[in-house]
């Protein structure tokens, strides 16, 4: 098994909503934002190639499905598919994945589905060959999304979806297209639903794999318990979520994957004497790394 980050499209988003109730003062000190106070953001995926003799993408980013007035407003960086010349970049296509696994269907974790906008032409679904993974709650919620967070789902993406044949809509803590290298578990803190994948190491039971952490910890910063994003459900739910998670993956010496971190896609977690989480062993990039 190896495991490659993949870049997606990059955002610039409000550092403010970024950082829910955190004082500018400081969150602009763990990211700079620009004149109108937007910091960058990666929309990273995460590929393992060879998991039970399959290549699994967990997550899509934002992708290019956004018209150029949505894609300015939303602050999408580049007008390209990014991820598609990501994944050429290392050697794959669309077409080399076997399975796709969304922890949840926003625009910027599931927009990588769809073929960049060209106008007067619907969206066309990418990723032929692979099956679509999506927890059964993330999945209602998108078919019936509350007001707070209607505009965070692809109105075009559920038919396409479900019409392909290729839906797997799990429920529980593992997928009989992926067997039992992944474990899901569950957070409800960001939005209903949340799946979370571990991927197992080669370690005894399974130690020394990764987790993708998705919205419940988007990068280094949001480790720090208190720190929270404006975009969260329940705040104080996901810190307790948060808590349980990363005392899970100390234990289990599971790394950390980033999915919006720019500078860092994995890390380990550290818990110092006073119980603060913090990261060491921070990698920019992964570029086939064994597990």
């Amino acid at each position: 098994m190896k495991f490659w980050s993949i870049l997606g499209n990059s955002q610039r988003l409000d550092g403010g909503a970024m950082f829910g109730n955190v004082p500018r003062g400081m969150w602009a000190r763990w990211i700079m934002p620009d004149d109108a106070g937007r910091i960058p953001l990666a929309c990273r995926c995460l590929l393992v190639e060879g998991l039970n003799g399959r290549n699994v993408l967990f997550e899509t980013g934002i992708g290019a499905f956004f018209a150029p007035k949505m894609r300015e407003r939303f602050g999408v960086m580049e007008p390209q598919h990014v991820l598609l010349d990501s994944l050429r970049s290392a050697g794959f296509s669309h077409e080399d994945i076997d399975a796709v696994v969304l922890s949840h269907l926003h625009f910027d974790h599931a927009g990588g589905l769809l073929s960049a906008w060209e106008e007067g032409k619907p969206p066309n679904l990418l990723f032929p060959n692979a099956t679509y993974l999506v927890g059964e709650e993330c999945w209602q919620r998108a078919l019936n999304p509350h007001p707070r967070d209607r505009a965070s789902f692809i109105a075009e993406l559920h038919p396409l979806l479900e019409a392909s044949g290729r839906l797997e809509r799990v429920q529980g803590s593992r997928s009989p297209t992926l067997g039992m290298q992944v474990r899901f578990s569950y957070s409800s803190g960001h939005t209903p639903g949340l799946m979370l994948a571990e991927i197992s190491g080669s370690g005894a039971d399974g130690a020394g794999g990764i987790a993708f952490c998705a919205d419940l910890i988007p990068g280094r910063p949001w480790v720090h318990l208190p720190v929270t994003m404006g975009y969260d459900r329940f705040p104080e739910l996901l810190i307790d979520e948060k808590r349980a998670f990363l005392d899970d993956m100390l234990a289990k010496q599971m790394r950390l994957f980033f999915t919006h971190d720019v500078e860092c896609a994995s890390a380990d977690v550290v818990r110092d004497d006073s119980g603060r989480y913090s990261t060491t062993n921070e990698v920019a990039e992964l570029k086939g790394v064994a597990a």
